[in-house]
């Protein structure tokens, strides 16, 4: 099923560069864009207690996060696709009205139900601003110079992943919780500012386009039902339950109907020839490796802090910093240095080797440890995040013709958020099935007082306990987290090895628009080199 409508087209066009001033106006707009997604995937993740106990909604907990990611998830490859068909501006300016109107209406939501709504709604908006931002870049900045300004988006993914759990326990702690939503606003009004003013796209002539509506549709199911097992399995159902076998046997199916409506779609949503391209396959793959080691940590390691060491959560929060000033310095360092010597392949291979290498010592982590040496290992891993992320999405970047950056930008970031899902998944997975396997028969069942045994143990209720109590149950969160670091080590190792085999294609140093038609684009992909 398509739907014919005008969109722009213009033969192949060697595009003027913008001035310098121009560009950093147009960039600091899309980093306040980008800022946006990226720091509301964890900003309520702090204020979730307090949310629960004024809206009276427990049962629906989870959902305020899993919302956000399964909507942002499942617009990712459809924003890239229409950006590549119809121009980057009006859909960006689009994306960030959804988000802003979501925001509005979550700070004013009266229950649970509402602010799931809200949360939804502003994942449609924030798929859009994170792959538009980064595929706009494209439209002015020529590939060669492009890594100067990948880094500083690295940046700012990095500054937001720790930020947004302090910033939404400041506020929560300090006017409520419903703030992490109205500050959206006026940030939300400048990004749109900064898009209509600084964003200025080449003109070209319109022509007819297809809009693969049923790949949309089909896409949505198939990456509904990962995003689900992912958010599910382990956690709310036992991964042997009937509940997740079937929604896996569903998802399989579902992505085999993906598969065959997309290789008859004329213009698909996530056209099959990207995978033809060896470069895109291993980058891909090599994302989605990174996706599971920094969502693996990032999620559990402020839980195990604040248990382990004691500390709060605005504590634990920022002893994650470490990791993100490595990953920003890295993150920026990188980007110069490709845009110095036009080299990159060498990058995320040194990156994933560090990833793998903090995750091992991470796995050698005791209650002993020095708290110090922690830090070292979290800016490891931040180190090689760093290095390999954005020089990843530039190499997807500069694989294919102009008139598939936005398609392509968008399947790389979706794989990799498919990973991110999995890896706190995986991680959260076995992290307690191991935590109960050990606790069973040592504690007693009412130890918290609430008659539910270990499912109320707080960091607050754990440290109120006697000595003789407490031991076991801190030396159990140590045994059950850290060595299932040493299992995840081996796929960054593996994405190293698949680097290896990344074509070095030299990078582009202009901007060259080529809008290609249906019949056309297939002829591009499959004659990029």
């Amino acid at each position: 099923m398509a739907v014919d409508i005008p969109a722009a087209h213009a033969p192949k066009t060697e595009q003027p560069e913008a001035s310098h001033r121009t560009v950093l106006l147009m960039f600091g707009g899309l980093m306040v864009a980008m800022l946006l997604a990226s720091l509301n995937t964890t900003v309520m993740s702090a204020a979730l207690p307090t949310i629960v106990g004024e809206l009276h909604g427990t049962d629906l907990m989870s959902w305020v996060i899993t919302s956000y990611i399964l909507a942002s998830t499942i617009v990712m490859p459809i924003y890239g696709k229409l950006g590549d068909q119809f121009g980057r501006k009006p859909l960006l300016i689009v994306a960030i009205s959804i988000f802003t109107v979501a925001s509005m209406i979550g700070a004013l939501a009266p229950n649970m139900l509402v602010l799931i709504i809200a949360r939804t709604m502003q994942g449609l908006g924030a798929g859009g601003l994170m792959i538009l931002s980064q595929a706009t870049i494209a439209d002015v900045v020529p590939a060669r110079d492009r890594g100067r300004y990948a880094g500083i988006m690295g940046g700012v993914f990095a500054v937001s992943s720790v930020a947004g759990p302090l910033l939404g326990g400041w506020l929560t702690e300090g006017p409520g919780w419903r703030w992490t939503l109205w500050i959206n606003l006026p940030l939300g009004a400048l990004a749109i500012i900064a898009a209509i003013a600084f964003l200025h796209p080449p003109r070209v002539t319109q022509v007819k386009r297809k809009i693969d509506l049923l790949g949309m549709a089909t896409l949505a199911v198939a990456t509904s039902g990962v995003v689900l097992i992912a958010s599910w399995g382990g956690s709310k159902y036992a991964w042997t339950s009937p509940a997740i076998i079937g929604l896996v046997i569903a998802t399989i199916a579902a992505w085999l109907i993906v598969i065959g409506v997309e290789s008859r779609a004329a213009e698909p949503i996530m056209p099959l020839d990207l995978f033809r391209k060896r470069s895109f396959n291993l980058t891909t793959i090599a994302g989605l490796f990174a996706g599971i080691g920094l969502f693996g940590v990032i999620s559990y390691m402020p839980t195990y802090l604040q248990m382990a060491l004691g500390v709060s959560s605005t504590h634990a929060g920022l002893l994650m910093v470490p990791m993100m000033t490595t990953m920003l310095v890295c993150s920026i360092i990188t980007g110069r240095t490709v845009t110095r010597t036009g080299r990159y392949k060498i990058l995320p291979i040194v990156g994933s080797l560090l990833i793998s290498l903090s995750l091992v010592l991470l796995a050698q982590v005791a209650l002993s440890t020095p708290t110090w040496l922690i830090c070292v290992c979290l800016g490891l891993l931040g180190g090689g995040l760093g290095m390999s992320i954005q020089i990843l999405i530039l190499i997807v970047q500069n694989t294919f013709p102009y008139s598939l950056v936005g398609t392509a930008t968008a399947a790389n970031n979706y794989f990799r958020q498919i990973g991110a899902s999995l890896g706190a998944a995986l991680v959260g997975s076995i992290f307690v099935a191991r935590l109960t396997d050990i606790l069973t028969g040592e504690l007693p069942a009412n130890i918290t007082g609430a008659g539910d045994g270990t499912k109320s143990l707080t960091p607050e209720v754990v440290h109120g306990l006697p000595a003789a109590i407490q031991d076991p149950i801190v030396n159990a969160y140590n045994e059950a987290l850290m060595p299932v670091y040493l299992y995840i080590s081996p796929l960054l190792v593996i994405g190293a090895i698949l680097l290896c085999f990344v074509v070095e294609k030299p990078l582009a140093t202009t901007v060259q628009h080529d809008e290609a038609d249906a019949s056309t684009t297939d002829e591009a992909v499959a004659a990029t080199p």
